[in-house]
């Protein structure tokens, strides 16, 4: 009975926090309950809560294989679903000895780029029959979003073998014109390379690899894109150049020249995003949020700089490659200060180089 009250509670936050349009709900003993809207915390009214609190409210969620990892690991992720309320991924984990947990709240249905506001041409990354597509960007700007709506084109235009891995699973795909199957680290696989590696004797046309954390994954990566399959994937860089430097420097010297070679063959497209509040208007809809996007394409000359290990050009190759769909983050801020959706100043606080910024303003 102590453990559906505990679940009833939380479904009660939950349902709030939905209601309140959040991305997030935080749960830290000797804070009050947090949410997240817009990109900005926001504490409703309320008393901080008790260690025992968060207990009673996260441990309930738990299989007994995660509780066991949250005591081995003093962490789990994992992701559940609340019939009438929505789908949730959440990090439980702790802190100063006591439990705490991250939860986000995930889209019902699968995201479309037009509802996410991303670019249109990035609907020609779903149309590649092979290749290798980076979407990378800070935490919780957006990226496994943007991944699913790219497979959503895949899943609705193509009749492809599709096979995911990730940890947890976030969005549930159903079977249209292709067939997909959903791998979980920890649950279905011991973890990413070997799963990857599995995933190649199983006939699949499309690879999604939830986010490559060790030179085994990207190598086997590199060389399924390499092998005539289309591979997404995410890494934690705020850039496009940034994004080429972490793959290559994985690696050690005496590799780089193979390294390069082969990435530079099997590079298709480079996603940098973050999430930016829009401008006040006086709706009151804090929540609204536009990506910001930097997109480098593997034209020619970009293959060709990073075989020749001249990443440095890279920005400047994005900064003059329109013509190809190429855009700089500074370029894709300026576009969205000229239509409204975000302040100069906002504009300024999340570039990089604000003097690139300064100058697309003038244009």
């Amino acid at each position: 009975m102590e453990n559906r009250g505990s679940l009833e509670s939380l479904d009660q936050l939950l349902a709030y926090a939905v209601r309140q349009t959040a991305s997030d709900l935080l749960l830290i003993a000797g804070a009050p309950v947090t949410l997240r809207i817009g990109g900005a915390l926001s504490r409703p009214a309320g008393a901080p809560l008790e260690a025992e609190d968060i207990r009673s409210l996260l441990l309930p969620v738990l299989t007994p294989a995660q509780t066991q990892e949250l005591q081995r690991n003093r962490s789990v992720d994992l992701c559940f679903h609340r019939e009438g309320i929505g789908r949730f991924r959440a990090n439980i984990h702790y802190q100063r000895a006591t439990l705490a947990g991250s939860l986000r709240l995930l889209p019902e249905r699968i995201p479309t780029l037009e509802s996410l506001n991303l670019p249109p041409l990035l609907r020609r990354l779903a149309e590649a029959r092979q290749g290798l597509v980076l979407v990378t960007g800070p935490t919780g700007c957006g990226k496994s979003s943007t991944l699913a709506a790219l497979l959503d084109l895949v899943n609705t235009n193509r009749h492809d073998h599709v096979v995911t891995i990730e940890d947890p699973i976030e969005f549930l795909h159903t079977n249209r014109q292709s067939i997909i199957e959903q791998i979980e680290v920890g649950r279905d696989a011991p973890d990413f390379a070997s799963s990857v590696r599995s995933i190649l004797r199983q006939s699949p046309d499309v690879i999604l690899v939830g986010e490559m954390r060790d030179p085994e994954t990207i190598a086997t990566v590199l060389t399924a894109a390499e092998t005539g399959h289309l591979v997404l994937s995410t890494l934690h860089t705020n850039d496009t150049s940034q994004a080429v430097s972490r793959i290559l420097d994985s690696f050690p010297a005496a590799n780089q020249a193979q390294i390069r070679q082969q990435f530079s063959l099997s590079l298709l497209a480079v996603v940098a995003q973050q999430l930016i509040p829009a401008q006040a208007t006086g709706s009151g809809d804090k929540a609204a949020r536009y990506p910001a996007v930097e997109i480098l394409m593997a034209s020619s000359g970009v293959r060709n700089l990073i075989r020749k290990g001249e990443d440095h050009q890279l920005y400047s190759a994005v900064s003059t490659g329109r013509g190809e769909g190429m855009i700089t983050m500074e370029q894709s801020l300026a576009e969205m200060v000229r239509t409204g959706r975000i302040s100069r100043e906002m504009a300024a606080a999340r570039c990089f180089r604000p003097e690139e910024l300064r100058r697309y303003l003038k244009e």
